[in-house]
Parts: structure tokens; sequence; C-alpha cells
């Protein structure tokens, strides 16, 4: 468990707070890059950590993100008409350049003191991974790359980018994440549920079994520049372990578990809107084949594997303000949950601890080693980086070419040596020739 203070230091991410502060010198996801598709098309609001912003692209397709509001009467820029490169307000047509920069002011004479040098707050954008990526940190500290995780490295038709609005504090979201012994029971069929029946759970036979007999994996850890990998291993058939190895990135990234060979790989990144509300950016990649059109449906379709079923707005069909559309008839008769979709599981509980859990009343199991191992690496970093060492994983955007996913090896086999076999490297990383 943490102590009060620590769990407040973690948790917040607003402007003027030390993790707040920590978090901005990294870049992050702010929107798809689907949300501002076009040339002058209308903006959206983003909220990022606390602060209210317009995220627009200009005629000649650059994005801007900027102040939400107009510097002359704070009339919102959001009704303004995205035109001839900028943002123009609506009501007395002060126009705004995707750097923030007071472009036109036509109702002050061209000879006072501030025409021309008025400016907004704006921060740096750029497009990776079908999303736009923004930095709100220092300048001086600005990384040149967004992390180069594999996702953005593919071809587009080798990945699936989306995002879900998730209600509570992106870290026990990403606490979710990290923690693979769940599956045991969330993600699980009902005791008595039959192979005739539909499911929604995504793993074929044998994972179900390893996972449901096996309810209390084994976990090691592998450090590396950018975050950690955590081994889970669970008893298989006689003498072999069945291996989940999930990815930590620093600081809002994870690479999922699920992944055996040949198939696709999944991953996540968190944006906390405030400190009771993120953005969960979900994407699939193949490093090795386009993803079929079928796959890519069901991911549309939602209740596959990491993608949930998706009303207007990104957010989920089954959510907080329904129960999830939780069923106890399926409870007894086709999942352990009553919930459909594996995503909508995850989210289900993790909402359920509240929009910020206290976690002085907790009492961690052996199961809980990735969160613990989290917690203190990212409370590590923030105060590094209050006694005046900026983080170093921001600057090596490379690094972040990781893999995570399943394994079934021999018992005697060393977690060492099942990264080697799996992916080539002890810590997942992969050399990719666009990175």
């Amino acid at each position: 468990m943490l102590s009060a203070a620590d769990n407040a230091f973690l948790v917040t991410s607003e402007s003027n707070t030390p993790m707040g502060e920590y978090l901005r010198c990294h870049w992050h996801p702010v929107a798809l890059s689907e949300e501002v598709a076009e040339p002058d098309c209308p903006p959206i609001k983003v909220k990022v950590m606390g602060e209210e912003l317009l995220l627009f692209r200009d005629t000649n397709g650059k994005t801007g993100l900027i102040d939400r509001y107009c510097a002359h009467r704070g009339a919102d820029l959001f009704f303004g008409r995205n035109e001839e490169c900028g943002m123009r307000c609506i009501y007395h047509g002060w126009k705004y350049d995707i750097n923030g920069n007071c472009v036109e002011m036509p109702n002050i004479p061209k000879d006072a003191a501030y025409h021309g040098r008025m400016k907004i707050k704006s921060y740096p954008t750029q497009e990776f991974a079908d999303m736009v990526w923004a930095y709100m940190g220092p300048p001086e500290l600005q990384p040149a790359l967004a992390p180069q995780l594999e996702v953005g490295l593919v071809p587009k038709s080798h990945r699936y980018v989306t995002k879900r609005l998730i209600e509570c504090n992106w870290v026990h979201s990403m606490e979710g994440a990290l923690d693979t012994a769940h599956f045991s029971f969330l993600h699980m069929p009902a005791p008595n549920f039959s192979k005739d029946d539909s499911t929604n759970i995504a793993a074929d036979e044998k994972r179900i079994r390893w996972l449901r007999n096996d309810p209390a994996p084994r976990f090691q850890i592998i450090e590396h520049a950018v975050g950690f990998l955590i081994g889970g291993a669970r008893n298989a058939d006689p003498g072999d372990h069945y291996w989940r190895l999930t990815q930590y990135l620093l600081p809002t990234h994870s690479i999922t578990p699920s992944a055996m060979p040949n198939e696709t790989y999944y991953g996540y990144s968190w944006t906390p809107i405030d400190d009771y509300h993120c953005w969960m950016y979900v994407y699939a990649w193949n490093p090795d084949q386009a993803i079929p059109e079928t796959e890519r449906q069901k991911y549309i379709k939602g209740g596959y594997g990491q993608f949930a079923e998706m009303g207007p707005g990104y957010i989920s069909i089954r959510n907080r303000s329904n129960n999830y559309l939780m069923s106890r008839e399926e409870q007894k008769t086709v999942s352990f949950t009553g919930v459909r979709g594996i995503a909508e599981q995850d989210q289900m509980a993790q909402e359920s601890q509240g929009y910020i859990v206290d976690r002085t009343k907790e009492n961690l199991s052996p199961t809980d080693v990735g969160i613990i191992r989290f917690r203190k690496l990212i409370l590590q970093e923030a105060k590094a980086l209050l006694a005046g060492k900026p983080p170093a994983s921001a600057h090596q955007a490379k690094e972040y070419c990781v893999r995570g996913g399943g394994a079934h090896t021999k018992a005697s086999i060393s977690l060492e040596h099942v990264m080697e076999e799996r992916f080539g490297s002890i810590t997942g990383k992969v050399e990719h020739e666009n990175n």
C-alpha cells in the first residue's frame, strides 16, 4: 500500500504539481488524427491534464494545439472559423495561428502598442501512429520525437488505432494493464459455460484452461532504458509454462501480454483528462502483414480482445452510467462477470475502484509485483525531476520499439531465455527499419 501523501503525489496531473510537471516532460497523444482529418475542418475541444485547449488542422494540413479562449475578451475559439491558416474568433475577428500567435486584430489600430504582439498559450504537436501528440513541458526540455512505438513504424495497413473514455484516474487504469493475474477470473467463461454458447472471450481453449487452473502466476521483472518487462509464468501442461509478458513504458504506455507467435500485437497509451478521467488510446499492429479486413471489422464493432463496442464520442456502450449492461443470467451461464467484452470487463473493474483509489487501504499480494514496481519507478522519476533531474526516458524515443506477448515453453527455461527466443532480445526491444 502507499501512504496518503504518496497516493496524492501519484494521481495528480495538473500543472504546478510534481507528477503533472513530470508527465509534461513527455509527449502524449491528445487526439486521433481522424478527429481533425482535413485541412480547415472543424476544431475539437481537448482537455489534457486539466487544461482546456483547442486542436485544429490549418489550411496547410498542420495541427495546432492552442488555448481555447481568445486573448481579447475570452470568447471560446471552438466556435471560431478555421480559415486561411488560423482560427478566427467569432466575436471580434482576432485570428490565431497554430503557434498561438494573434496574426490578425481587425478592431485594433495598427499603430497600437500591442498590435501583432498578442499570443495565447500553444503547445508543439506531431503526428505519429494515427495520433496527434503534444508536448506540454518546458521548451528547453522538449524531446525531438514522440515515443517510437512499433505501432507507428509499420505501414498504416498493418495497424488499427482508436481510443475510449475511461472514467477514473489514469493510474489505476494503467495498473489494471500491469496486473495480468486478474485474467484467471475477470475474463473467464462461467464455470458451466457450454462450447455451444456464444462468447466474447478472445483466447483459445488451451490458454483459458491454463489461466483458470493457475490463478497465482509467479512474476519476475527485467528493467530496461524506458521502463520494465513483467514476466508472469503459469503452470501449463505437465513440465511446461505459459508466460504472459507485459511491457511498461514510461510514463503512460503498456504493451499487452496477449499475442502468441504470429498473432497481432496490442498496446495502450493513457492521457489524463483530469484527475478523474482519462483517454485510453488502444492500438493493434502486425509487423509482418496487413491486418485483414475481417479482423479490422471486429475491432470496429467492438467486443473483441482489447476493443470495446463504442457509441458516439468514443464512449463505450457498456459504461459506468448503465452498469456496463451487466446480466446476472449471463454471469451464471456465459462469463465470470456477466459483462460482454474483455475491454469492458477491464473498464468495469477499474472504474469500480472509484475515481481515485485510496491505496492506503490496500492489502497487496505477491501477484502485485508489477504494480508495486510501477509505483516505485514513476514516483522516483517524478521526485528526481523535482530535485532538478529531468527524465532521460523522454529523450530515448527509439527505445520504445518493444514487444510483449505470450509464450509456451518448458518450465526449466529462464525468463531471459524466453525473451530471447520469443523476441530476439532480453528486454523485448526489436530493431525496425523505420526506427
